[in-house]
């Protein structure tokens, strides 16, 4: 089932203690992003005929911990191939999808985390250095 934009908009909503939130249409879900990076995804993984549009922050090695203690789940699903594919995202606890104060430290460290993947990641193309100056003929 296609995931509704107004849900894409209340999770914007929801994590608007961080920035402003920009939805994106991707991978027939949604993306969040905050000042350039991804913070969340939105994905409907729901059986036929039903929907079940979760949201899911993004974390690393250290914040997952902080994710699975509250109950969080994996953004898993299945490839063409019939392979688990899991996502570095995580559900929140339930109360925090009731008001911004409630996603505001998860969604704090959601930002954190994107920052940090974003400063560790070396550009595709190293930039060609400007050519020198001919010396002057005398």
């Amino acid at each position: 089932m296609a995931i509704s934009k107004d849900f894409a908009d209340y999770c914007c909503e929801l994590l608007s203690g961080v920035g402003k939130p920009v939805p994106k249409r991707m991978f027939g879900g949604w993306g969040i992003s905050v000042d350039g990076v991804t913070i969340a995804v939105i994905a409907d993984l729901g059986k036929l005929g039903g929907s079940n549009q979760k949201l899911y922050l993004k974390v690393d090695e250290m914040t997952k911990t902080q994710f699975e203690a509250a109950g969080g789940k994996r953004f898993e699903m299945l490839s063409k191939d019939g392979k688990h594919l899991g996502m570095n995202y995580y559900t929140t606890p339930d109360e925090t999808m009731e008001s911004p104060d409630a996603m505001l430290p998860w969604a704090r460290l959601a930002l954190n985390v994107a920052l940090d993947a974003k400063a560790k990641t070396k550009p595709m193309f190293k930039p060609k250095p400007k050519p020198k100056p001919k010396p002057a003929k005398t």
